[in-house]
Order: structure tokens, then sequence, then C-alpha cells
């Protein structure tokens, strides 16, 4: 079995510190980690070793052909339904989606190309907030989360991430960014080359 991966959009440290400071007065869920908080652009369930740098070097490709844009969380919903619902989610302000799904389906692309073959899912940007069992109705949070909007924030990388499941507090899955790949054609990777 090879890795579960995906690439996404990580909102910003300030976004995360809204929507959690939202959150916080609100129990009666158990909210997701918010240093995990992503929108996800695609996931790859099976990679192989050998093909993380081929996968790598093709997100690269595709970030440098995307500039910068602008985003905002706002509006929530529930997957797969309100009335039986088992993922809480946020979601993006709807005005303009164009350079996020244009991203999404480089993402795929990349993914496709590289021999990593995503999942089949159709991208609908969002950010997981809460897990529930599925039998739960979730209107009144999602009246709640409805009401939330965060800052603008403008979005200048995507991440290639690691998903290792159980290894997370509370038996979730461990996240571990393998690579940041800047968008617009600028200074590229993040990490440092060894020298000698």
């Amino acid at each position: 079995m090879g890795h579960r991966m995906f690439v996404a959009v990580i909102p910003p440290e300030n976004v995360r510190e809204e929507m959690e400071r939202f959150l916080e007065p609100r129990p009666g869920l158990a909210w997701t980690n918010p240093a995990q908080w992503h929108l996800t652009l695609t996931f790859c369930p099976d990679v192989d070793d050998w093909r993380i740098d081929e996968l790598t070097e093709r997100l690269e490709a595709v970030a440098r052909k995307h500039e910068p844009f602008g985003l905002r969380l706002a509006g929530a919903g529930a997957f797969p339904s309100v009335e039986r619902a088992k993922v809480l989610w946020a979601g993006v302000d709807q005005s303009d989606q164009r350079p996020l799904n244009a991203l999404a389906a480089g993402a795929r692309s990349a993914a496709n190309a590289s021999g990593c073959v995503p999942d089949g899912a159709r991208f609908r940007p969002h950010l997981t907030l809460a897990r529930l069992s599925g039998r739960d109705d979730a209107t009144a949070w999602l009246r709640v989360l409805d009401t939330f909007s965060s800052s603008n924030w403008e979005v200048s990388e995507i991440a290639l991430v690691d998903s290792f499941l159980g290894e997370g507090p509370r038996g979730r899955a461990r996240h571990e960014v393998v690579a940041r790949l800047p968008l617009g054609a600028h200074e590229r990777r993040w990490w440092v080359p060894p020298t000698g």
C-alpha cells in the first residue's frame, strides 16, 4: 500500500484563528484540529514512493502557471446530506471560484499524468470542521456556521500533503506537508538543496 496524499490550499494562521475563535464557544461537536484545516484540490489514495518526485515536479509546473488569487471562507454545508450528516464543512466565497477550480483541475491532471490516480470525487471546495455519526440532522449547526465569514487572503501556494491514518490525536489522521509549491513564475521550492 502506498501513501495517502492530497494536494491542498492551506488557509493562513490568521484565518484559522478566526474560525477557531468562532467555534470555541460552541461545544457539542468534536471539531477537527485547526492545524489540519485545508481545502483539498485533489486526493490520491495510493501513491507509490517512486512516483512522489514526479508528482511534485508536475504540481510545481501547474503552480507556476497560476497566479496568486484572493479567497475567503464563507457559507457551510454537510456531506452526504443535511438530514444525515457525516461531515460539517465551511465553504468558500462563491463570487469567483474560477481560479480555485482551475487550480484543482491542474492538480488532478498532474496526479493523473504522474500515475497517481486521484479519487473520482467531483471538486467541491470545502474545509472539514467536524465529523458526525451520519444519523444527525445538521440544520441547526448549519444555520450557525453559515454566519461565519473569514478575512480575505491571498492564495500564494499549494501543498502536497502525506496523510497517515490513525497516527494523529484521538486516532485521527496525521498530516505531513511534503512540499509547498508557490503559485506564479517566482522562486520555486521552499527547501534548500544540500551543499557539498
